[in-house]
Parts: C-alpha cells; structure tokens; sequence
C-alpha cells in the first residue's frame, strides 16, 4: 500500500507531503490546484521521462519520494508475518533482491531526483539505483489510469491482456510462451543449418582444395621459426667454422688463451692466501670461472668440427619454407592460422556427409515442437472463449450504471494468422454505447471519457484478479454527472475493498464515499503560484463536498453534503 507520497519544487509545488490510507482515497480541490500534478509526479516514480522544466522556478532540483508499506493491504489489515505475504509483496520483494535492494521490515522508500539541467538520480531505501529499477518496482506497485493510460485500453495486446487475466490463464500462457521459444528455437537451428548447408555446397569445390592442400603439407606450428634458424645455419657454415675456431682458440691453446690466464691466476691466488687467509673466498669464484670457461672451449672446439656444409639439406629446407610461405600468403599470416583453416574447411565438409540427416531430424523435432505449440495455444484459446463470455457478461452490466445506459459489451475472439507466444487468437473488445448501433472495435467508437470509465468497469471486474496493490484513477470522471456518477462512485467503493484507490475527481458523489479525503489548494508564494494539500474530515469535509455542490457556505450544499456523505461508508465524519 502507497502510504505517503512527498513532493518538493516540481512545477506549482513547494513541498507537500501526502498521507494515503486503506481503502477509498480522493484528492478533490479548484481546476488548476495542482491535482493532477501529484499524479504526475508518482509517474515520475514509476518510470514516466522527466524533462527539467518540470522543476519549479528558482529550485535546483525536484525530489519525489513515496512510502510503501508491503505488508498493509487495501483493507488496512497488516501481515503478520512474511509467510502471510500476499502475490503484491512476494513480487516486489523477489523483484528487489533480484535488484540488489534491501526492504526495510516490509517498507520501501524510492526516490527521484531532476535537477534544472535534466539529470536524474533514483534511490531505492537509501541506496543508488537506477529509473527503470523504480520502473520495475513500481509496475508490482501501482497501477496508474489517466487520460494516457486509459488509451492502451485500445490496443489489442492489452485487451488480450485483461482477457486472461480475467480468465486466470496465466498458466496456459505461460505453457504457450515455453513451448513457442522451444519451436522458435528449432526452427531457427533448422533455419541456419540449411543456410549452412547451402553455403557450403557453394563452396564445396573450394573447401576441398583448401582442405587437400593444407592436408597435403602437413604444416607444423612453430616449424617455420625452425626452419629459418636452420636454413641461416646451413648457408653460412664456413663462417661459423671460422668463429667457433677462434672461440675456441681464444679460451684454449693459443698463447695467452683465457684458461691459461686462469691457471696462473689461481697459482697467484695460492701464493695470496698463504699470507692473508681472508682471501680464501675467492678461490671458489676462479674455480667457478675456469670450468665454465673450460666447458665453453670444448662446446665451441666440437661445434667447429662437427658443422658440416650440406647443399642438398640446405635445398631442402628453402622448398620447405617455399612451401610454408605459400600457405602463409594465402592462410596466414600465422602457421597456427593455416592450421585452423585446414581444420574449418574439413570440417564444413563433413557437415555435407551428415547434414541432411541431421536437417531430417531437426525437421522432426520442429514439427513435433510446433503440435505441441498447437495443443497449449489450443488450451488457451478454449479458455479465452469461457473467460471471453463472462467478461463481456460482467462488464455489459455495469455499463448503465457508469452513464451508458445503452452500452453493450462484447469480447470477440478470432483465430490468429500464425501462433505467436501470445497464443493463436486475436482478441477485440467490441462495444455498442448508443441503442440501435452496432457493436463495433474500442478503438472506432469510444470517447476519453468513456474509456476511463470503461476501464473501470473492467478494474470492477478484474478486482479479484489483479494482484497490483494500489490503483490511480485521474479524469474517470469526465462528462458525466447526477446518477451516473453516484453509480461510479459505488464502482470505485468495489473496487477499494480489495485495492487501495485513490482517484482524482470534482464530483461530489465520488468524493463522498472516500475513506480518506484529501484537499489540494493552491495561493501565491513568494510570487509563483504554489500547492498545498491536506487531509479533512468532519464539518471540513462538509465544506469540501458543498463547495464542490456549488458553494461552500450556502446551507443548502451543506445540507445536501451532509446527505452524501451519509450515503457512503463515513457516516460518523459528518459529525
């Protein structure tokens, strides 16, 4: 339940603070009070785009803020505890934690902020969070019909919509949306399979000579690194002969050749540490210099006897790297890479040994996943049929009532071209409001007004349905009056015992069956224009309701106020 919704500088308010209740909730005051505008700024906290002009003259930012209480239903009974949740709260609080937002003993605070350049930040019980998170929560949350909302009554997915919700078949839709992903699925592998296929029979003599040739040279990965080393080896041999010879000679056998300098330096070294045995550490060093000098002698004397010229391995190893480089100029630019297109290409062609087989069966299972979409939709459709002719029945009864005492009301229901995750029907609510005229479409024949109300005729009837806790009804009472109105007023009481609702309304008929009435004014303030709100009851609340007869001092309102507001359900505020 929406138990306090807090405004600050958004358009003609400062800062109000408005405390909803259970049941029945109505916000009542002059045109141009600022009514509309609180429902404007809990759009705000429902996702609706903010521009900055929305922020009042002279204010940084608009702040909107509301307080949910998950645990008070429309009746004002509070869960005792989580396991008496009702659908609402479970929700909203399996929505949150998949959020990242922690609720507060059942309580949910969001806000909004816009400030003058258009930028907005939301919160979510004190923590950042994101608009389309509020949007996400605020769906569970309220459900809002002005003038804008009572439009989508008109398009044919939101009167399916009604229709099953009505019909409580949100199992079978449930059961068509997973078995229609299943058959799209399948058509869609079958679908890129064939196309696969048909690209590589295109393709086929190509891949055969890319897949031949690369199988045919066999290439290894790093094996061209290792054949240019051998290759350079091979075609300068006599120069490295040269140079190992000199190394060799250099550390052994010439005259002053580096081991020969060792040996005398360890001779000094012995002479050294018979006077100063401190220096005896650096025996271990001249020994560690003279094997790995030693080593590196004999490494270099048998390299230079061991390298050979070789001609014919030489040509050998340059066809080789021919060969690689060919395949790297038209496969490369890595060896890995030919290897892979090798790989690829024999692999596309397998699939021409298998793939017509492996299309059969996909076709089979596609077929099969398409019956199965057949029966759900088929379940659905039956549904639809039994919940169409009550829904229409419901409806058409309230229709006099609500100030069309002509109105008929019909759900038609015809087989859909093709089986979506919808189902296979499409739904079209038809309305006759005139006697003697047809029943035709919604969207050909019905007025804004007359589509608030129509919406409330169904809310009426969908009240045990809809699990959105709270409801917002803003112009429901546009062009009607006297019985009609009264008529609506018990409407929207109906609807209250099993949702909080709270309508925006100039009638007094309305306003007079409300549990909690509130008043918005509005003065100048400090030189702009600016709202109030407040709560009224008693001899205040007479005044509200004859100044909405006509005039707020003139005793014969005031009797007739009395009398309306002994007719709803506060008798005891009348005083």
């Amino acid at each position: 339940m929406l138990t306090e919704l807090r405004v600050r500088d958004l358009a003609v308010i400062a800062d109000v603070t408005l405390k909803l209740g259970p049941g029945l909730n109505v916000l009542t005051g002059e045109t141009g009070a600022g009514k509309s505008m609180l429902v404007d700024a809990l759009a705000l906290l429902l996702g609706e785009r903010a521009s900055a002009d929305i922020v009042r003259p002279g204010a940084p930012r608009a702040i909107v803020e509301a307080a949910f209480d998950l645990r008070a239903s429309a009746a004002g009974r509070t869960a005792p505890s989580a396991s008496s949740a009702t659908p609402a709260s479970s929700a909203v609080a399996a929505a949150a934690q998949e959020l990242g937002i922690e609720l507060d003993d059942g309580r949910l605070i969001v806000r909004r902020d816009i400030n003058a350049e258009g930028r907005n930040r939301a919160w979510a019980n004190g923590s950042p969070t994101t608009v389309a998170a509020l949007a996400r929560l605020g769906a569970l949350l309220v459900d809002l019909h002005g003038q804008h909302e009572a439009q989508s009554l008109l398009k044919p997915a939101q009167q399916r919509d009604i229709l099953d919700a009505f019909g409580d078949a949100a199992a079978e839709r449930a059961d068509v949306e997973r078995a229609y992903r299943a058959a799209a699925e399948l058509r869609e592998t079958e679908r890129k399979l064939t196309f696969k296929l048909e690209e590589i029979r295109r393709r086929a003599d190509y891949l055969r000579h890319v897949a031949q040739e690369i199988a045919a040279a066999a290439p290894k990965v790093g094996e061209d690194e290792q054949l240019a080393v051998e290759a350079k080896r091979l075609a300068n041999v006599e120069e490295l002969t040269r140079l190992a010879a000199r190394l060799a000679g250099l550390l052994d056998g010439e005259e002053g050749a580096a081991l020969t300098a060792l040996a005398q330096a360890l001779r000094a070294l012995d002479q050294l540490e018979r006077i100063d045995a401190s220096v005896a550490p650096w025996r271990e060093l001249l020994d560690q210099a003279y094997a790995a000098t030693s080593e590196v002698a004999r490494a270099a004397e048998g390299y230079a006897s061991e390298i050979e010229r070789d001609p014919t391995r030489l040509e050998a190893v340059e066809r080789r790297r021919d060969v690689l480089y060919r395949l790297l100029q038209k496969y490369g630019p890595a060896v890995q890479d030919v290897v892979r297109t090798g790989e690829e290409a024999q692999r596309e062609l397998s699939l021409l040994d298998t793939g017509d087989h492996d299309l059969t069966t996909l076709a089979e299972r596609r077929v099969a996943a398409e019956t199965a979409l057949g029966e759900v939709a088929g379940r659905l459709s039956k549904k639809r049929k039994q919940a169409g002719a009550r829904l229409a029945k419901a409806v058409a009864a309230l229709l006099p009532g609500l100030g069309m005492p002509g109105g008929q009301f019909a759900v038609q229901i015809d087989p859909a071209e093709t089986v979506t995750q919808a189902g296979a029907d499409e739904v079209v609510f038809l309305v006759q409001l005139n006697v003697g005229l047809g029943a035709h479409p919604l969207v050909q024949v019905a007025s804004g007004g007359e589509l608030s109300r129509l919406m409330l005729a169904l809310k009426v009837v969908l009240a045990q349905h809809d699990k959105v806790p709270t409801l917002v009804f803003d112009e429901v009472d546009q062009g009607i009056g006297g019985e009609v109105a009264v008529q609506v007023g018990e409407a929207l009481g109906r609807v209250a015992l099993a949702r909080q609702v709270l309508v925006i309304t100039h009638l007094p008929q309305i306003a007079a069956r409300a549990a909690h009435h509130v008043v918005v004014t509005k003065e100048p303030r400090g030189g702009v224009a600016t709202a109030d709100v407040r709560v009224v009851s008693g001899e205040e609340r007479v005044a509200e309701i004859a100044r909405m007869l006509g005039h707020a001092d003139d005793p014969v309102a005031r009797q007739h106020a009395k009398e309306l507001l002994k007719k709803g359900h506060t008798p005891s505020e009348v005083g």
